[in-house]
């Protein structure tokens, strides 16, 4: 070979800085999503049906899940448990709308403007120190003891945390980005709804799903207030009769209502900002 002829050298094969993530298929991870959620309940219901099964814990204490199981088939053929659940959400949903559309409305109008949060946020920041539950007597007074109080304690509730999250997310949102827009054209309404707002979406929805949990839990207590139909109604009821199995069951349908308003949000983030997705930590 000749001395100037150069010798090739093995190059070693390009190695990417960042492998590819085989994703499987959206079923599939779904499913085991899906697994991975239920195996913190299931291990729950397991060791409480042992405890029980094995006399550790008294029954008039902890019922097991065959008479819980029992308690709610009662529920459901003697006490319509169906329509006193379809009452309870009734009130949920109708006091929970009322406070979030206020609430939204309230703090995008104190983010975009200096005036609004003037004229709103230190009377809401003064409000929403108030225990809800120090208000029921003052509520009954003013409005009796109807529906009217349970739907106000229960929009009431919802209204801050809804306000602070869409305050904070127009109050947020870059004002590069604003600046932008602008130079391009946009203004007044159509900046706001198509930028602002859309930018903001992340910590509004946060509001929501804070708000809808709030909802749950502000039910308990609004349907203590002379309930006469509803999930309040039957605890008031078993509490009297020393029920325990009802009124596990009444705080395990709660409970769930409780989730279920958690999922409605996540599947509305899902559908409103999809590229929430690609940044999730896997």
């Amino acid at each position: 070979m000749n001395a100037a002829t150069p010798i090739p050298v093995p190059t070693p094969e390009a190695v990417p800085l960042v492998q590819p993530v085989v994703r499987r298929g959206k079923g599939y991870s779904a499913r085991f999503a899906l697994g991975r959620r239920a195996l913190g309940p299931l291990a729950i219901v397991a060791i409480w049906a042992m405890a029980t099964t094995a006399g550790w814990v008294d029954p008039s204490i902890l019922p097991s899940p065959p008479a819980l199981a029992e308690g709610f088939r009662q529920l459901w053929a003697d006490q319509n448990l169906l329509g006193q659940l379809g009452v309870s959400l009734g009130r949920a949903l109708a006091g929970g709308a009322a406070g979030i559309v206020v609430g939204l409305a309230l703090g995008i109008a104190a983010g975009l403007s200096r005036l609004g949060e003037e004229l709103f946020d230190a009377a809401l920041q003064m409000l929403r120190t108030i225990p809800f539950l120090a208000l029921v007597p003052l509520f009954i007074v003013w409005f009796g003891i109807g529906e009217t109080p349970k739907l106000l304690l229960i929009a009431l509730a919802t209204l801050f945390p809804m306000y602070l999250n869409a305050y904070a997310g127009v109050r947020n949102v870059d004002r590069k980005v604003i600046e932008a827009m602008r130079s391009f054209g946009l203004s007044g309404p159509r900046l706001v709804r198509e930028v602002v707002l859309p930018l903001a979406l992340p910590q509004i929805f946060t509001g929501l799903r804070i708000a809808l949990g709030v909802s749950v839990l502000v039910l308990i207590a609004a349907e203590q207030i002379n309930a006469s139909a509803g999930l309040g109604y039957l605890l008031n009821a078993a509490q009297l009769y020393q029920q325990v199995d009802v009124i596990l069951i009444c705080i395990a349908i709660y409970a769930v209502l409780g989730l279920s308003a958690d999922l409605i949000v996540r599947t509305l983030e899902r559908l409103f900002m999809p590229w929430r997705a690609h940044l999730a930590v896997r």
